[in-house]
């Protein structure tokens, strides 16, 4: 097998959708209770808004309404933009090794990278565990630069990124480094 191809998910996950549709509701519940304080008559069916006057809980539902619309309407841009999502790409035959991402609309939409393989110093893999755990693989250039190649955001188990890891290192035929939250050094 002289190809790998990785297919990294970006927005496109369940969480994300999840909070889109949560912020949308709660946004949409908090902006039409401050817009039915100001009008004087009930836009939301299953509650009672004639009790809130519009000055100072109308005005200030309406404006967490409009924050939660306005979230929502971010993150169904993202999803529907694919942020984060690509592919890294190890082809062993040209030597070559592409790493692409989806970005935001403008100058840097789309991220291509480029390296030889002459160019890979070694594997390294990341862990720093805790409250916000980290675990993240880079693949290291002789000229000491670190190219991130993990999807960003759900974390993902430590058995599966130390094999991830450990295939990939004997996949381009390079050594694994493994750095610990204190800094240490494992070489493998």
């Amino acid at each position: 097998m002289n190809i790998r191809y990785d297919l990294i998910l970006g927005s496109k996950r369940t969480s994300n959708y999840l909070w889109m549709l949560m912020t949308f509701i709660g946004g949409s519940g908090f902006f039409l209770a401050g817009l039915s304080s100001y009008l004087g008559f009930q836009l939301l069916p299953f509650a009672d808004t004639k009790e809130i006057v519009f000055i100072p809980q109308g005005i200030v539902m309406t404006f967490y309404g409009t924050t939660g619309l306005l979230l929502s309407t971010f993150l169904g841009a993202t999803i529907y933009l694919n942020v984060g999502g690509g592919y890294n790409l190890y082809d062993k035959k040209n030597k070559k090794i592409e790493i692409f991402r989806l970005g935001f609309p403008g100058r840097k939409k789309e991220i291509c990278l480029s390296y030889s393989m002459k160019e890979i110093k070694s594997v390294k893999l990341s862990i720093s565990e805790g409250i916000n755990p980290k675990r993240e693989i880079y693949l290291r250039t002789k000229d000491q630069r670190e190219v991130p190649i993990t999807r960003v955001g759900e974390p993902i188990l430590l058995s599966q990124i130390e094999e991830e890891a450990v295939e990939l290192a004997s996949f381009l035929e390079v050594p694994l480094e493994v750095y610990k939250k204190n800094g240490h050094k494992i070489n493998l």
